[in-house]
């Protein structure tokens, strides 16, 4: 940040952000909510003004972020040496949309598919260290199934991990999964993560063709499902139906697996919970035979939505902005949280 400085201050533009994620992560929600800092001085020492704030973030553009998320990066690096990652943690790298209220005209905030007015954000995070790698704040507008919006935050969320994929780095590289729900089922998204040599698990729309191969199934053909802790989840099962769906426009490897389950207590049923079961399919390339792990491990995507909603209770992103229009630092791309 030190070439963005623009005339002698006494604070660092480096420490002005510093201050800002703190603020962040303690719920502020506008640039003024920095005085729950500024009235401690004995913790978090001299913090700059209001319009000092402003001059800062209004100095950031792309090539600035390019700089902080290097350093970002950087910083990733020392605290997973230093144990934030275990030596038995694999990167799993969950991608996920949310959709981000607005309550006023704000840059890019349009009408979402839920009727509302916003944002729709897209997020990518590590599994098993929590940590949240890279977003962009899209248009409300902005397609669910937006193969390039999804390929611009895979990669601005490996070039924050410390470590390199087998492709990247065939002597040192690390295996890698990418979980998604079904709207991660492009022809683009899942191209650019084999060409990348990243495993996928992503979620599958059930059209005319896998309903018809899901209800062909015999009975003995469904296996008992299991939780996360590799115990029998009772009342769900799982079975494969790859070899009755057409799959030669995915990668070769691609395979379809379904699971079945009852519905919870009050649940209503739709037209596609057929026989009183539930269904869910996604299609992954992992080659391991033991159905009822892969259902479960793709079931663990769903924990993003508790990372999700844990940063919306801090302000990131914030469902209620309270800066002014003109000292908001406008989305501009993939970028950090």
């Amino acid at each position: 940040m030190a070439p963005t400085r623009q005339r002698r201050s006494a604070h660092d533009p480096g420490r002005v952000l510093v201050d800002l994620a703190v603020s962040v992560a303690d719920g502020g929600t506008s640039l003024s909510d920095l005085k729950v800092l500024r009235n401690q001085p004995e913790v978090f020492g001299a913090v700059a003004s209001d319009p000092t704030v402003w001059r800062v973030l209004a100095s950031v553009d792309d090539d600035v972020l390019v700089a902080v998320n290097a350093a970002r990066a950087a910083a990733r690096a020392v605290a997973w040496a230093a144990g934030a990652r275990r030596p038995k943690d694999v990167i799993v790298l969950d991608l996920d949309a949310s959709l981000v209220t607005s309550h006023s005209e704000k840059e890019k905030a349009d009408s979402t598919y839920k009727k509302g007015f916003g944002f729709h954000s897209l997020l990518c995070f590590v599994d098993a260290t929590n940590d949240a790698l890279a977003g962009v704040l899209r248009p409300g507008n902005a397609g669910s199934n937006t193969a390039a919006d999804h390929i611009a935050v895979l990669d601005a969320a490996l070039a924050q991990l410390p470590v390199k994929t087998r492709v990247a780095d065939p002597e040192n590289g690390e295996w890698m999964l990418a979980r998604a729900d079904s709207a991660g089922a492009t022809h683009g998204f899942i191209d650019a993560l084999r060409e990348r040599g990243i495993e996928f698990s992503v979620g599958f729309p059930m059209d005319e063709p896998v309903r018809e191969a899901m209800l062909g199934l015999a009975e003995s053909a469904w296996r008992p499902a299991i939780r996360q802790d590799m115990e029998v989840r009772e009342g769900a099962e799982v079975a494969e139906i790859t070899d009755r769906l057409d799959l030669s426009a995915w990668p070769a490897g691609t395979r379809a697996i379904v699971r079945r389950e009852e519905p919870h207590p009050g649940a209503q049923l739709t037209f596609t919970d057929l026989d009183g079961h539930r269904f869910q399919v996604f299609i992954c390339d992992s080659a391991d035979g033991d159905l009822a792990y892969l259902e479960a491990r793709h079931r663990g995507h769903a924990r993003v939505e508790d990372r999700i909603r844990n940063a919306k209770q801090t302000a990131w992103p914030t469902s209620r902005p309270r800066v002014r229009r003109q000292r908001r630092l406008a989305g501009r791309g993939a970028h950090g949280l």
